[in-house]
């Protein structure tokens, strides 16, 4: 019978436990569902036969949570959720969120900063001889030192900085196996240093060893810190990655190469393990948990993305080698999906990091690794590059069979660069027909060939291309269908007249985004390093970095700026760009010009709109997303 793992004592006591071998202490909420990351880890750690109980965002400032089960037997997994805990709490302009999705009723304020480093100290005061074991994307991230956005400094690897024994990086299952199971049978943690997948302290250097700069280095030298962020990446390849150490005082962190990515018979293991889907019972009188309602009739088929965009977490995360599930085991968890009470016949999602990967970029990568000196996708497609959307064409037309399933949509990130690519157009034209749900999203992030370099995307050409066939294949079944773009300001490269040119593309192609992002500078990827060091890691050559707050809100208004309310920032930055023609009432212009010294905002009531001089009416903006040119109506993103 399925249920969920401890999270009390008296839960303990109903299962004649009078302790817990390995006890899991997270950030999030406690949601016994695989889209979460110690939900995984507590199952796979129970399939080995142990006896796990969940502590799930304790209080920290008593230690009534934390000692609630007593010491484990053998150790502590703490990760700090699913999502970076300054992530979570804070802004890209540093300011403090109001709401958390992971947390009951998506109350703000439950998990502390850094949780991973808060947990592990308390933990470590609290039961100093048990070993505590970290992981999860806020420890993955910050296994070496790390730019730290929100104090604007370089911070020492979390490893030191927590106290924590072993640090699991990536896609932890192997190595929690391998360590559980070591630790079972009574090997002590300090000698357990040679698990892939793993960064511990060393107090010496081998004869020969990889170094990286080291954090008194970086810390002093943006030169070295890049050329450390560079060294980093270049290791984390499961077949070719090295061992890579970094001092940090007179000691070291010592990154044992990746752990292999699962098999495809490994990775339908963990999805069968006996998951609840849903959030603990107790959380239901305090609004539930709203991270389960995207997730909970959606389906992960894989692992991995060689997208390889220079500000996304994934390649230092879970790499570049691409793992799928069978079709049979995502066709049973279908299946499961149907006999769900809550389920109204609509599977959500079919993807993962990149929905439309089903393997890995070539077949060079399953014996000699994935390249380090050029990405598979951008700013070209790399020659040995295989582009195949059969397999997952298959598995989706299957899902659609499944009897009680009325549609199949796909809402993770395409890539569209990969789809474009394809020369046969059959999953392109199924994935309009029967895929998309009034709106699908991709990701241009901007449309400066210049700025596109640096986020490691493909030229704007490769987008126009894409929307060109897309709203050609809507047309061919007749379908009202758009497209939601997402897009980023202030990436590092960005000039402002490459914002301006964003604004002028927006403008051509009637897009009116309500949602713009500024780039967020979090822990371990390439784009931070840029912004941090003003440094391209890759080339070691300068790169522009727009660091004011000023020119940061100039750019992210040319985004919008069809609002009223962005129109002074946005004159302030066409004059900083020397844009001044695109200032006026002309058909070319962004904005108006000025009126006297207020600026002039349309009425709310349709009579005071009719009433405004003809040349000054803008035009409706349409629905989230843009409209194509031509379309009429649209549909409400949901």
């Amino acid at each position: 019978m399925r249920d969920f793992l401890p999270i009390s004592k008296e839960d303990m006591k109903r299962r004649g436990w009078d302790e817990a071998d390995f006890i899991c202490v997270t950030g999030d909420a406690y949601v016994d569902h695989p889209s979460f990351g110690m939900a995984i880890i507590s199952r796979v750690v129970e399939a080995m036969g142990f006896r796990v109980a969940v502590i799930a965002q304790p209080d920290v400032s008593s230690p009534r949570d934390l000692t609630r089960f007593g010491a484990p037997k053998y150790a502590f997994l703490v990760n700090g959720g699913n999502i970076d805990s300054m992530v979570t709490h804070y802004t890209a302009a540093r300011k403090r969120r109001s709401e958390d999705s992971y947390s009951p009723g998506g109350r703000a304020g439950k998990r502390p900063d850094r949780a991973v480093t808060v947990y592990t100290r308390r933990l470590k005061e609290l039961y100093p001889d048990v070993p505590v074991i970290i992981g999860g994307i806020e420890a993955s991230l910050r296994r070496f030192a790390h730019y730290d956005y929100w104090s604007d400094s370089v911070h020492r690897s979390v490893l030191f900085d927590s106290g924590a024994d072993i640090l699991s990086y990536g896609m932890g299952e192997n190595q929690t196996r391998e360590i559980a199971a070591r630790l079972a049978a009574g090997e002590p943690v300090s000698s357990i240093c040679d698990v892939r997948g793993t960064a511990v302290r060393a107090e010496k250097l081998p004869e020969g060893a990889l170094t990286c700069p080291s954090f008194e280095e970086v810390c002093a030298d943006k030169r070295a810190y890049a050329l450390s962020v560079r060294m980093q990446y270049e290791q984390q390849d499961p077949i070719a990655g090295k061992t890579l150490y970094q001092k940090h005082g007179e000691i070291f962190v010592r990154q044992n190469p990746p752990m292999p990515p699962l098999t495809t018979e490994e990775l339908d293991a963990v999805y069968e393990l006996p998951f609840m889907n849903y959030y603990h019972p107790i959380y239901e009188g305090q609004g539930g948990v709203p991270a389960i309602r995207e997730v909970e009739f959606s389906i992960c088929h894989n692992r991995g993305c060689f997208g390889g965009c220079n500000f996304c977490a994934l390649t230092f995360h879970q790499g570049r080698a691409v793992t799928s599930r069978s079709h049979e085991s995502v066709l049973r968890e279908a299946e499961r999906m149907t006999k769900n009470p809550r389920f109204k016949g609509y599977i959500h999602d079919v993807g993962g990091p990149t929905a439309n990967f089903r393997r890995s970029a070539c077949k060079k990568t399953d014996t000699l690794g994935s390249c380090t000196a050029r990405k598979c996708l951008a700013p070209t497609p790399c020659r040995n590059l295989e582009v195949d959307h059969s397999d997952y064409l298959a598995l989706l037309r299957k899902l659609r069979e499944v009897p009680g399933v009325k549609k199949v949509f796909i809402r993770s990130g395409i890539r569209f660069d990969y789809l474009i690519y394809d020369k046969d157009p059959a999953f392109f034209r199924e994935l309009v027909q029967h895929h998309v749900s009034g709106q699908l999203k991709v990701a241009p992030e901007h449309i400066s060939d210049h700025v596109l370099r640096y986020m490691g995307k493909p030229p704007v050409r490769v987008f126009d291309e894409f929307v060109r066939k897309y709203y050609k294949y809507c047309a061919d079944c007749k379908k009202e269908q758009y497209l939601v773009p997402y897009l980023m300001s202030s990436h590092p490269g960005s000039r402002l007249e490459d914002a301006v040119e964003l604004a002028l593309y927006l403008k051509r192609h009637n897009l009116h985004p309500e949602q713009v992002q500024d780039f967020y500078p979090t822990p371990g990827t390439i784009s931070t390093a840029m912004f941090y060091t003003g440094i391209d890691p890759l080339t070691m050559k300068p790169v522009y970095v727009p660091r004011t707050d000023e020119e940061k809100a100039m750019q992210r208004a040319l985004l919008q700026f069809s609002r009223p309310q962005n129109y002074e920032l946005v004159r302030a930055a066409l004059r900083r760009a020397h844009r001044e023609d695109l200032i006026g009432r002309g058909k070319d212009a962004l904005v108006p010009p000025a009126v006297g010294k207020k600026e002039f905002v349309l009425p709310e009531n349709n009579t005071a709109r009719n009433r405004r001089p003809p040349e000054r009416r803008q035009p409706p903006a349409p629905q989230r997303g843009g409209k194509r040119p031509g379309a009429r109506g649209g549909k409400k993103r949901r």
